[in-house]
């Protein structure tokens, strides 16, 4: 069950702090290579096509649906119902997995929440709160770190940064163009845009493990645009690690900037207090 709640929570929306168009290398001055300059123009094209000021501008986020996870390509019999609850400054996020008769008894005594700050992430039951081990901290730390919005609203203010056109190809029977982002300090995202909406397909980044060392290779499927308060947003997302499928989410309901009220990311904030 532990893992499953995990898993979950790994594999929801992570972001960080916002900016405002200007961020994007192609909205400013300056000489840039014929690939560089194309790269830039489509991120600025991305953004547009995701709401612009809109998608830039979220303050906060309720997200409902239900997720899937795998192991080794197989899906696990459960496909819980979860509540995501996201506050983009201060950073605080919530998720709360909603279990089953059958497989686990849905009341306020059987439902799990996985809270997480700037610092840390903590697991919520009826028993209490505590610290989530430092692997899944740090797991969630990455995914965060090298998620779209964090690109979009971090990287990309970075001195140093190289944004570059990579080509065109096929993915998910869709033409698309694809882009990467290079840091100074050599990390790095490749993010798949369709050809014909601009809107990301696909976020892929490299990682080498601290212990084995050996090279791993994370990617976030974006699928089933819909237009939510002028904000297209993703209702099927996937998640691979080194091509194996590990997780999916659908939406059911999204909503934007709705004020969460601030006790909601607290880690002491008890599972019966249901939030509104």
């Amino acid at each position: 069950m532990r893992s499953m709640v995990l898993a979950v929570g790994m594999m929801l929306g992570c972001a960080a702090g916002w900016t405002q168009a200007s961020a994007i290398p192609s909205a400013q001055a300056g000489p840039e290579a014929q690939g560089e300059n194309r790269g830039s123009k489509l991120l600025a094209e991305m953004v547009t096509a995701l709401g612009g000021d809109a998608w830039l501008n979220r303050t906060d986020w309720k997200i409902q649906g239900r997720a899937a996870t795998f192991y080794k390509g197989q899906p696990h019999d459960e496909s819980p119902q979860f509540e995501e609850y996201y506050r983009v400054h201060p950073f605080g996020e919530r998720v709360i997995v909603i279990t089953h008769f059958g497989v686990f008894i849905a009341t306020n005594h059987s439902d799990i929440a996985e809270v997480w700050t700037p610092d840390n992430g903590y697991e919520v039951t009826y028993k209490g709160t505590k610290p989530l081990p430092v692997k899944d901290v740090e797991e969630y730390k990455r995914r965060r770190a090298h998620s779209l919005e964090a690109v979009v609203n971090d990287w990309l203010k970075r001195p140093g940064v190289v944004v570059s056109y990579e080509g065109s190809g096929m993915e998910a029977r869709h033409l698309v163009d694809r882009v990467s982002v290079l840091t100074p300090d050599n990390d790095g995202v490749t993010l798949a845009l369709d050809e014909s909406s601009h809107l990301p397909l696909s976020l892929t980044y490299q990682w080498r493990d601290p212990v084995y060392k050996d090279l791993n290779t994370d990617m976030q499927q974006y699928d089933d645009y819909h237009s939510v308060q002028g904000i297209m947003t993703p209702y099927a997302v996937t998640s691979l690690h080194n091509g194996d499928m590990t997780g999916q989410r659908f939406v059911t309901k999204v909503a934007y900037n709705l004020r969460l009220p601030e006790d909601l990311f607290d880690p002491e904030r008890p599972l019966a207090k249901k939030a509104k």
